[in-house]
């Protein structure tokens, strides 16, 4: 770690850099063993990450250096105490890579999810500025109710969407949208609505979420996932009643919309662009960040592109990145048996621990309720802030939403949302696993492919 690095550490940040360090300290000497440190049967590494997550709870203003300065630490220790850990193979996998570029169903190692999320931020980051300045938002009081139920037929708005785009660019849209008709004053029970309404739109639909993505691709029927909508749909309404009243009292929307507000067509069709791109890279590459870029250096070609607005998202995708790669170093080799209660249980988990991993352990171990899983990891990370992408990337908007103290206490009715649209769907469907190993076999990565031998 070099001293200029140290220097440029804030003062909290060193903190927990010593806190961390001095807990590796009596590690270190109970390592002499050759076995990888432990404190009972939990592993070191997960209390360094719980340490983390408590940091950034703690933390609020310092996120970026607290999560920078987990990984460092995090990293070291896999280096000094895990002999079977290798950095590489960690990020690129053991087949080679343009194998993988090749076949989006060779994807190995971390390297294809940080590098979509990193775009995926930066980009719909520009989007959402071009958004922004296409006039629509400013035109759509006109259209929207002038009461309590003008935010919630914008939160409807925004779960519909997110059925069809990536979860990240619906929040971003509708934080883009609030932030207009709102006046700038948007409460944080209704940031975090945004967000469940855009994790919730998105679990039902393996177009929504990288999660029904990776599902669909490992053999999942789309059928098996869209039952997700029947909890996904009663958990809206609870919250979105909240959260609408609540945003009515601090800030009711604008009754009338601007009359000098002229709707940009090719900054509208711009956002049209980079969606639809977003969606069939996704599709063909498993790389949906990859066509929101082409699609932004196209339309560079027709109209000015806010590049300043990147800056500003670097610093919250950093901090999401580290989070992502830190827990994709937990030891986490096996989950309790497939049930509605371990599918429960990790609604609650990804809103602290990464939706990706997780799923991917869901699909190795096979026997699920796909849809009812589907819901879980994409909507409980709503419950905080750094618990999904699109909670980090709406907080790039609303830096006074990462406080988890009051992301709870003003977004309570996410989690109670979350509770009741699970058990909906559970008393009304039950739980029904299926198999998605069948169509693997045949080397194709969707059960409705045409090469799928019979």
């Amino acid at each position: 770690m070099s001293y200029a690095f140290l220097r440029s550490m804030t003062r909290t940040s060193k903190k927990v850099l010593l806190l961390l360090m001095f807990f590796l300290l009596p590690v270190a000497v109970s390592a002499s063993t050759g076995t990888i440190p432990s404190i009972g049967s939990v592993r070191i590494e997960f209390i360094i990450f719980a340490l983390i997550l408590f940091g950034v709870a703690l933390f609020h203003n310092q996120t970026f250096w607290v999560a920078i300065t987990g990984l460092t630490v995090l990293l070291l220790f896999k280096f000094i105490f895990d002999p079977g850990f290798h950095f590489m193979e960690h990020l690129f996998g053991e087949t080679p890579f343009i194998e993988q570029l090749m076949d989006k169903g060779l994807r190995q190692g971390e390297w294809g999810i940080v590098l979509n999320l990193l775009g995926l931020l930066l980009g719909f980051a520009i989007l959402a500025k071009v958004f922004e300045e296409s006039g629509v938002p400013e035109a759509l009081p006109k259209y929207l109710p002038n009461d309590w139920k003008g935010p919630f037929v914008l939160l409807i708005f925004v779960f519909i969407i997110s059925a069809f785009l990536d979860n990240i660019a619906a929040a971003l849209i509708g934080g883009t949208i609030a932030l207009v008709v709102f006046k700038g004053k948007v409460h944080i029970g209704y940031i975090a609505a945004i967000v469940a309404a855009s994790n919730a739109g998105g679990s039902g639909s393996v177009v929504g979420d990288t999660t029904t993505t990776m599902m669909w691709i490992d053999g999942v029927s789309p059928l098996n996932v869209f039952h997700a909508f029947v909890a996904a749909g009663a958990a809206l309404l609870f919250f979105a009643w909240f959260a609408s009243h609540q945003q009515d009292k601090f800030q009711r929307i604008q009754k009338d919309a601007n009359p000098k507000s002229k709707i940009s067509w090719i900054k509208l069709m711009l956002v049209g662009f980079m969606l639809i791109f977003a969606i069939v890279s996704n599709f063909v590459y498993d790389m949906p960040a990859l066509g929101v870029w082409i699609a932004i250096l196209i339309g560079a070609m027709f109209s000015p592109i806010p590049w300043k607005e990147v800056p500003g998202a670097i610093k919250g995708t950093i901090f999401l990145l580290c989070l992502v790669f830190s827990a994709s170093l937990m030891p986490v080799e096996d989950l309790p048996d497939a049930s509605w209660i371990t599918a429960f249980g990790l609604g609650f988990l990804s809103a602290v621990f990464d939706n990706i991993p997780l799923t991917k352990l869901c699909l190795d171990q096979g026997h699920y309720d796909w849809g009812m899983l589907a819901y879980s990891v994409g909507f409980g990370g709503s419950m905080i802030w750094f618990g999904s992408s699109a909670g980090v990337a709406i907080t790039n908007k609303f830096p006074e939403a990462r406080n988890v103290v009051k992301w709870i206490k003003s977004g309570w009715h996410v989690i109670v949302a979350y509770i009741i649209g699970f058990f909906f769907l559970y008393l009304l469907m039950g739980w029904e696993p299926a198999d998605n190993r069948e169509h693997k076999i045949h080397n194709c990565p969707v059960p409705e492919c045409p090469m799928a031998k019979p």
